[in-house]
């Protein structure tokens, strides 16, 4: 039952991946699994394998969850942008409470709200327009590969880090739409060298992160939370002008109790 429920967890994981604004850390943070997926890479060879059937379940889950929800939110965005942008403001909302109750946990210090603006304020700069990046990463060579590699361990960094959004990220650098369309098209010279960023990405940093939550705990949350607000700001900005508002209402409370009723056993 449990080998079950990490590859659904892993399926929710992915999804949330696939979706600009929404962090798939964020979303493991919720799920209640995000300490045990850090553990596991960075402590990978203590217990090789119990770690590598953890990661297995959530990993084939998080990638299943990409590949048949890609096409069906790619089309979902460009048909119902504004429903969608509130869908997506409140799963964003729906996770704060558990973020806040992890930030608040401990010896309280004043200071720590300092990381909170921290965090907030580099989402807000990570938010301006787009790099023209769309061309060297869809032409062929050699240099072309390299550049695929370096962005998957940039993704990879966003990945490991709740409130940082990975689709955010490659939106910030031009590259959400082609990489939709290279998961929907198979194409496996785009994915195979940023599949391999990521995966370096994610070993060189889960370590970092997993003593960071070890050594501060609350000034990481805290961290974390100014990411995830700060995030709600491009979400909203996205969405366009003239949306119905009673569809937007519905979409945004169906978001927030969704991710509130997953996040139960984390709120006690």
């Amino acid at each position: 039952m449990e080998k079950f429920v990490n590859f659904f967890k892993g399926i929710v994981v992915g999804i949330a991946t696939l979706v600009p604004g929404v962090s798939g850390g964020t979303m493991a943070v919720i799920l209640g699994i995000y300490d045990d997926l850090i553990h596991s890479i960075s402590s990978f060879f203590e217990d090789w394998k119990g770690n590598a059937l953890f990661l297995i379940q959530v990993g084939l889950g998080g990638l299943l969850g990409i590949v048949l929800f890609s096409k069906l939110l790619e089309n979902a965005l460009n048909k119902y942008p504004a429903i969608m942008g509130f869908f997506f403001i409140g799963v964003i909302f729906g996770g704060i409470p558990v973020l806040y109750k992890k930030s608040t946990e401990g010896k309280k210090d004043i200071k720590d709200i300092l990381f909170l603006i921290v965090g907030f304020v580099i989402v807000l700069i990570m938010s301006k327009e787009p790099t023209q990046t769309t061309a060297l990463a869809t032409q062929k060579g050699f240099m072309s590969i390299i550049f695929l590699f370096v962005i998957g361990i940039i993704i990879a960094i966003a990945l490991i880090l709740p409130g940082i959004s990975a689709s955010f990220m490659m939106l910030a650098l031009g590259l959400y739409g082609v990489f939709l369309g290279a998961v929907n098209d198979r194409n496996i010279a785009f994915l195979i060298p940023m599949g391999l960023g990521i995966v370096l990405g994610t070993l060189g940093t889960a370590r970092t992160i997993e003593n960071l939550l070890k050594k501060h705990p609350r000034k990481t949350y805290m961290l974390i939370l100014g990411f995830v607000l700060g995030s709600l700001i491009p979400v909203f900005l996205e969405i366009p002008a003239g949306f119905s508002v009673v569809p937007a209402i519905l979409a945004l409370i169906v978001g927030f109790s969704l991710i509130r009723w997953i996040s139960k056993k984390e709120l006690g």
